[in-house]
């Protein structure tokens, strides 16, 4: 279904199409929320001012070279303001940008109790005992070895986060 056969689609059909993987109905509707409050003519469109302030309303701080790029970015049809799907499009990409690096380093030190900037074969036999995993050393090495892109035989935040991202894993 093309975009533009959207705006005279029933609500149900457009509260469809902003469904977002990782994002709860509620958060999509505060999200909404944001936008309504912002598109202050009720044309469902934001011009760039009122996504700066939108933006800022969410607690992202944001500069006007910023915001004209996300425009830009996210504006499909190239008509200059963006609809409330291409603002949803922007949110999720900040949203994943903010919450998924800070997120995976509070993982990430749940693992590494010691502080030592990394996760250890015996940081590992420790979260699988508290976990109630029942895992062999030679299982813990080799989940260590896979996630290990350097060889040194501890897994950094980057292996971490590559693997938590999915960029990697062999």
């Amino acid at each position: 279904m093309q975009r533009g056969a959207l705006r005279g689609a029933s609500p149900t059909a457009r509260r469809r199409l902003v469904d977002r993987p990782g994002l709860t109905e509620d958060e999509i509707e505060e999200i909404r929320e944001a936008f309504n409050l912002f598109d202050t003519d009720g044309s469902g469109m934001i011009d760039p001012k009122e996504l700066k302030a939108a933006m800022q309303s969410l607690g992202f701080e944001t500069k006007n070279p910023t915001i004209y790029q996300m425009i830009a970015d996210l504006d499909r049809d190239s008509g200059g303001p963006i609809d409330f799907e291409e603002f949803l499009d922007a949110i999720t990409a900040k949203l994943g940008d903010k919450e998924s690096r800070e997120g995976i380093q509070k993982i990430f030190s749940l693992f590494d109790d010691d502080r030592t900037g990394t996760i250890t074969l015996k940081n590992l036999k420790r979260v699988a005992k508290e976990l109630g995993e029942t895992m062999s050393e030679d299982e813990l090495r080799e989940m260590l070895e896979r996630a290990d892109s350097n060889g040194d035989g501890e897994i950094s935040f980057e292996d971490f986060y590559a693997i938590m991202t999915k960029k990697t894993f062999p």
